[in-house]
């Protein structure tokens, strides 16, 4: 029995250390409460005087009766003043409130009972936790964490011959010795954004979430069903199988010498069989109809005439989506961190336009690789565009709104950002926001519903040049109700963030990142301390790398002096007025100092002398270890849970480790070459060389646009956008696709092989059967799945277009506008959110849009030759719907334009295009090519500065 087990306590048990601390609390609080007030009524009577004091007694001379009296009566003072906060984090901790209310000049006595109370409270509830901010109020009433996983997996036990099986509902496990058969748990699929963590699992099977050290060590580097490990005690995925202590309530009992084969397989192993693949069918004679298949099952039938191995995108059973990626684990943080992966994504978006420019025609950006290509999966599958619109536009929103009120933005301890709401936990409470706001409980919280952003434009009017009020926003983590926000400069001081290194710097370099990428902020100044130069390469404009603290010292303490003289010289009472009114607008910038290092006892000095300024100074304090004189006090355990101290947050932190942020700077590294790729050939491409033109398709699919699948089968809804992922990745890998390929695709967290098969065979109920019989959907000889020869797919038909217009020069004109009529505007638009993230590991974006802009380009040259301007503009328009932002296309349409002879519609293009560069994605500013060529052909045209 290992030491893990032995250390075992019994379930809803707590420690002899822990009873005695909260037995010592309560006796500590009693004293303070009733001891005190009980002494001073013994030895020195009531405090209220049998007479009211007169002047005379003001000017009377003092003897040591009085100053007793005045002692007596300092220190009822102080006991009242201790009651209240009692009351107040009492109050707090049952009810759930939040951030305790401030009572005033209470700081040290005030952190002093938060501890008792806290120690006090443990005592008596069901959990090691007392409820964090957000988890009652308004956001549904307060109560023990719970997830809609609870129910554990049991293994029914196996009758002997001849005796009738129990109901599934009432097999128990049998008792068994334990030296022959031991515990396990299956880590359930992710439900919203809730995943289960070592922490979770632990109380709720062993009733203890502080008992999670011991399942780690029971399971530390051993396989999983998924080939990976455990290395990282945050970081799990699910269908893993963990091994159990004996305690464990809850837990399946298997037989020791079974555990094997649950850890490669995640259950036992089953016999060998094919699920939903049935034999071939057996030739038939002539003119015999082919008997369908039953519903759910995919027939298995010879590919098409013709089909050859795919040039781009074969898959084949011995691998995955990406071969070396996955050996570093599956970047589980990134995924969750949904407003990080948006900001990052943002800016990897901004380096692919640069690489853009750069691209020859026949070229392609180049696609990453290994583990980046997993990290860029993984933030594609996480991302909250809309969450960060709502953060940004909504904050700005407010605060114009309440400047023109002549109010100043509230104070922000906390944000909670949820599936339909943006809440704001300020202090002290105001009960009237203006709309789109709410105000709830009383003023203590403002709400915006997420319906507002859905409603407004993408750029709004009145909006783009209102200076970000909260720039200081971090994410702490998540807990069950969404994700957790706090402000660094609400701090007004240090913040010190207590824990073991490893998860330290997870929490910091996530903090980092955020920070340089967010949407809710505008120019900013981080510096890095004991980070490396690694991480300056994502946001360079924003992120200074040092080495020690002493070189950052001098740049923050002028920019905290630059800060005092600019609130002296506008009036303004704070950085949030200033912001708010738009004055002075470069002082408000910010600057942050992260530190991944301890600062030394001199630093820490000289750092707390400048932090600790009492008021907001558009800066913010963040260093690890136990610093002393910080004013907030933040501890990540090894298995990821964050505490905010006296924000009263318990959240499951947001943590980039060292190899997943090392991923990530390789993205943003690769996306910084400007060498291009070839694009894929086509003379081998197994859709090409199999494609009919003629043939009236049974299914049409279309992705160059909104994705459209016209299918003769049924869908339901709730179903739509899985099967539809499904299909598109079927029609963009022609050669065929292995079932294992496929599940590490649509299901990179992991998912079983029944329900991979079940959406299979729905998928193929909805494709239905060809003009000849034959199921839509089918395995070929090799296992592959495939899609039938009267499956249209416009992405097909488009590269075999070109491919038609090499082999006939003659026709080219022609097959490359049929090729641009297939273009209705960008690729797979309107995907849904968390899906497709195999794109990244994938080659058809980058292929799709250099593709399409060279047909566009080259049409529009050859419609220039014949002298067809408006057919070139046409073409240039035509490749725009797909690639918007490509500078190259806007050239070709202003030089057709000014080919058409008439100087309105050029000038119109050329406004249009500013505007697009002003307002949107295109970093700002034209390409120099650009520039010139609209000085040369609207040499009167008077560009406004971007």
């Amino acid at each position: 029995m290992s030491a893990a087990r032995r250390t075992a306590r019994v379930h809803g048990r707590r420690s002899s250390a822990e009873v005695l601390e909260g037995i010592a609390a309560v006796a500590a609080l009693a004293a303070l409460v009733a001891g005190v007030p009980f002494a001073l009524l013994t030895f020195f009577g009531s405090p209220v005087p049998e007479q009211w004091p007169t002047l005379n007694t003001l000017t009377q001379r003092l003897g040591p009766s009085s100053l007793i009296t005045i002692l007596v009566v300092l220190v009822w003072l102080a006991w009242i003043q201790l009651s209240l906060c009692v009351i107040v984090e009492v109050y707090a901790g049952v009810r759930g409130v939040g951030v305790p209310a401030r009572v005033p000049l209470a700081g040290g006595t005030q952190s002093m009972v938060h501890r008792l109370v806290v120690t006090a409270l443990l005592l008596f509830t069901a959990t090691t936790a007392i409820m964090p901010a957000f988890s009652g109020r308004d956001l549904h009433a307060a109560r023990p964490v719970q997830t809609q996983s609870q129910e554990l997996h049991r293994i029914p036990a196996v009758p002997e011959a001849g005796t009738p099986a129990e109901p599934a509902e009432s097999v128990q496990s049998p008792p068994v010795q334990k030296s022959k058969a031991t515990k396990i748990y299956h880590v359930h699929p992710p439900h919203g954004r809730h995943h289960e963590s070592l922490w979770e699992i632990a109380d709720k099977c062993l009733g203890d979430g502080r008992r999670y050290p011991e399942i780690y060590a029971l399971n530390k580097g051993r396989e999983q069903p998924d080939g990976s490990r455990l290395t990282i005690a945050s970081l799990i995925r699910p269908g893993w199988i963990l091994e159990m202590p004996d305690d464990a309530v809850g837990a399946e009992v298997v037989p020791v010498h079974d555990l094997g084969e649950h850890r490669p397989h995640g259950t036992p192993k089953p016999a060998p069989h094919k699920l939903a693949e049935p034999p071939p069918h057996a030739a038939q004679a002539p003119g015999h109809q082919a008997q369908p298949a039953p519903r759910h099952q995919i027939p298995q039938q010879r590919a098409p005439q013709g089909a050859q191995a795919p040039a781009r995108g074969q898959d084949t059973a011995a691998t995955t989506p990406s071969a070396g990626g996955y050996e570093f684990g599956w970047p589980e943080g990134l995924s969750v961190a949904s407003l990080l992966a948006a900001g990052l994504l943002a800016a990897l978006g901004r380096r692919r336009r640069e690489q853009m420019w750069h691209r020859a025609f026949g070229q392609m950006i180049a696609a990453p690789e290994g583990d980046a290509a997993v990290a860029e999966q993984a933030l594609r599958i996480g991302a909250d565009t809309e969450g960060t619109r709502l953060l940004d536009l909504g904050l700005r929103q407010m605060s114009k709104a309440l400047a023109a009120d002549g109010r100043t933005p509230p104070t922000v301890y906390g944000v909670h950002l949820g599936a339909e709401t943006l809440d704001l936990w300020i202090a002290p409470a105001d009960r009237n926001p203006l709309p789109p706001w709410e105000a709830h409980d009383n003023g203590q919280v403002w709400r915006l519903r997420r319906d507002w952003v859905r409603e407004i434009p993408l750029d709004p009017d009145g909006l783009r040049d209102v200076l970000a009020p909260y720039p200081g926003l971090i994410s702490l983590g998540t807990n069950h109700k969404g994700r957790i926000l706090v402000d660094l400069e609400a701090a007004h001081g240090l913040i010190a963030l207590r824990g073991p290194e490893d998860a330290r710097r997870a929490v910091l370099a996530a903090v980092a990142t955020e920070l340089a990428t967010n949407r809710w902020s505008d120019h900013m100044r981080i510096t890095l301390v004991g980070f490396g130069e690694e991480l300056s390469q994502i946001a360079p404009d924003r992120i200074r790398a040092v080495r020690s603290l002493g070189e950052a010292l001098p740049e923050l303490e002028a920019r905290a002096e630059e800060v005092r003289q600019a609130l002296a010289a506008s009036g303004a009472d704070s950085v949030l007025t200033g912001r708010c009114r738009g004055v002075f607008g470069e002082a408000w910038m910010p600057h942050y100092l992260v530190m991944a290092d301890e600062p030394t006892d001199k630093e820490t000095d000289r750092l707390i002398a400048l932090a600790r300024t009492g008021r907001r100074m558009a800066a913010g304090y963040i260093v690890p270890g136990d610093v002393q004189g910080a004013t907030w006090t933040w501890e990540v355990t090894a298995a990821g849970r964050l505490q905010a101290g006296v924000l009263g947050f318990e959240v499951e932190a947001q943590l980039v480790p060292e190899p997943h942020y090392r991923a990530v700077v390789e993205l943003f590294r690769t996306a910084g070459r400007v060498e291009g790729v070839p694009l894929p050939g086509l003379e081998d491409d197994p859709a090409s060389a199999a494609m009919d033109i003629d043939l009236k398709p049974v299914v049409d699919l279309r992705l160059l646009g909104p994705i459209e699948v016209d299918a003769p089968g049924p869908m339901e809804d709730a179903r739509r956008a899985l099967c539809t992922e499904v299909l598109v990745y079927l029609a963009t890998h022609p050669g065929g696709v292995h079932p294992t390929v496929l599940s590490g695709a649509v299901w990179p967290r992991g998912a079983t092989a029944g329900v991979r098969d079940a959406t299979i065979a729905r998928v193929s109920d909805w494709l239905g059967r060809d003009s000849r019989g034959r199921p839509n959907l089918y395995y070929d000889e090799a296992g592959r799945i495939k899609l039938g020869s009267e499956v249209r797919v416009d992405w097909s038909v488009l590269r075999w277009l070109v491919w038609r217009s090499a082999a006939e020069p003659a026709s080219e004109t022609a097959y490359m506008s049929y090729a641009l009529d297939l273009v209705r505007g960008p690729l797979l638009a309107g995907r849904p959110r968390g899906r497709y993230g195999w794109l990244a590991v994938d080659g058809l974006e980058y292929e799709a849009v250099a593709r399409v802009i060279d047909i566009a380009h080259r049409l529009v040259v050859l419609r220039l030759d014949d002298g067809d301007a408006r057919g070139a503009i046409a073409a240039a328009r035509a490749g725009l719907r797909l690639a918007r932002e490509d500078e190259g296309l806007w050239r070709d349409l202003l030089r057709a334009t000014h080919a058409a002879g008439d100087p309105e519609p050029l000038r119109d293009a050329v406004e249009e295009l500013r505007l697009r560069v002003e307002r949107g994605p295109m970093l700002g500013q034209m390409q120099p090519e650009t520039e010139a060529l609209i000085e040369e052909l609207l040499p009167q045209y008077r560009r406004v500065a971007i």
